[in-house]
């Protein structure tokens, strides 16, 4: 009995090794067939990449490797350069073709080209325009009976960056003198500015070391201006500026300052500097407008050739934004504003501007 009880067992044993190694086999057999499979996916891919063609419901987003999605996103981007430059080679062919007859070309779609206008857009031949402009505060300036004199000063207790800006903004406007604030209210500023025949005061605020605000006061009757100052730059944080700027007169260039408020504020940029400039100096400082942005760039230029102009900015750079024009000197108490930016209006929009 014991000897067919062991052989018993014996042959369960080996029945149970049988059936583990079959299953052993199972695996090893299903385990290639897997492989096989994504394998067989990606060539299908791999062919419709090449032939650059893909099924109307393809997105890049469900591909849920990252650097597949990645380079799948920069080959559809190339196909798509690739299409338009070959409409671009079509269209010219036709024009060519086609010689005169030829359809005149598409203007692109820009926020300035599809501004809203504006009611206060002033025509320079409109009589109404050109009276307030002979009895308004700048019309002294304008016909030549003062002379530009500007103090530039800063808020209390400025950080080297903002001395600096104010020190290369007294190189650019003539006539220009840098005075330290020393704790004063502009209130008793401003009566000393007009005592010694200042036609102009500056004030730069700044904000954790970075200059954040100026303020433009026309005297001795304003008007005065409020802006915030944005991406400054001075001369040596410049790559490829030309040498520091002579002391002749700049000219002065103004670009689209077209409303009755962009008006004003063009005329205000433009009485801080003398009447004749220095053509032999070559030296230009534009006051750029751009939605409501007013750029500021200090260039040198030299006649390469009768067509060939070559320019070099000089510095310093910076980007200013309206936010109040207030009738009169400085005075935050009791003053009246002629106009205020506000954040948040009813028929806010994106194409709508103010200058």
């Amino acid at each position: 009995m014991d000897v067919t009880e062991l052989s018993t067992s014996e042959s369960v044993s080996k029945k149970k090794g049988k059936t583990k190694k079959i299953k052993r086999k199972t695996k090893s057999d299903e385990g290639p067939v897997e492989e096989i499979k994504p394998a067989d996916d990606e060539v299908k891919e791999e062919k419709s990449e090449s032939g650059g063609f893909f099924p109307p419901t393809f997105s890049v987003s469900e591909i849920k490797n990252k650097q597949r999605r990645h380079a799948m996103f920069l080959k559809l981007k190339q196909e798509k350069r690739k299409l338009k430059l070959e409409l671009k080679k079509k269209r010219k062919k036709e024009r060519e073709a086609l010689g005169d007859k030829a359809p005149p070309k598409e203007v692109p779609k820009t926020i300035e080209n599809q501004r809203i206008y504006d009611e206060t857009t002033v025509n320079p031949e409109d009589e109404e325009v050109a009276f307030d402009e002979g009895t308004d505060e700048f019309s002294a300036y304008f016909n030549r009976l003062t002379n530009p004199k500007v103090l530039i000063t800063t808020s209390d207790r400025p950080r080297g960056r903002t001395v600096r800006f104010c020190e290369q903004l007294a190189t650019v406007i003539p006539h220009a003198h840098v005075y330290y604030r020393r704790g004063l209210a502009l209130k008793r500023v401003i009566p000393q500015c007009v005592s010694r025949g200042f036609t102009y005061l500056i004030v730069i605020n700044e904000d954790r070391k970075v200059p954040n605000g100026l303020i433009l006061c026309h005297l001795p009757d304003g008007p005065t201006a409020h802006f915030k100052v944005s991406s400054v730059r001075l001369r040596k944080e410049m790559k490829r500026r030309g040498k520091d700027p002579t002391e002749h007169v700049p000219e002065v260039i103004l670009n689209n300052f077209s409303t009755r408020l962009g008006h004003t504020i063009g005329r205000l940029f433009a009485a801080l500097f003398p009447h004749d400039p220095h053509f032999i100096g070559r030296q230009v400082a534009t006051f750029h407008n751009q939605r409501d942005f007013i750029f500021f760039r200090f260039h040198r230029y030299i006649f390469k050739n009768e067509k060939r102009v070559g320019i070099q900015e000089l510095g310093p750079r910076f980007t200013v934004k309206l936010r109040s024009l207030q009738k009169g000197t400085f005075d935050s108490k009791f003053g009246e504003y002629e106009w205020v930016h506000k954040r948040h209006e009813m028929d806010s929009s994106r194409r709508k501007f103010h200058i």
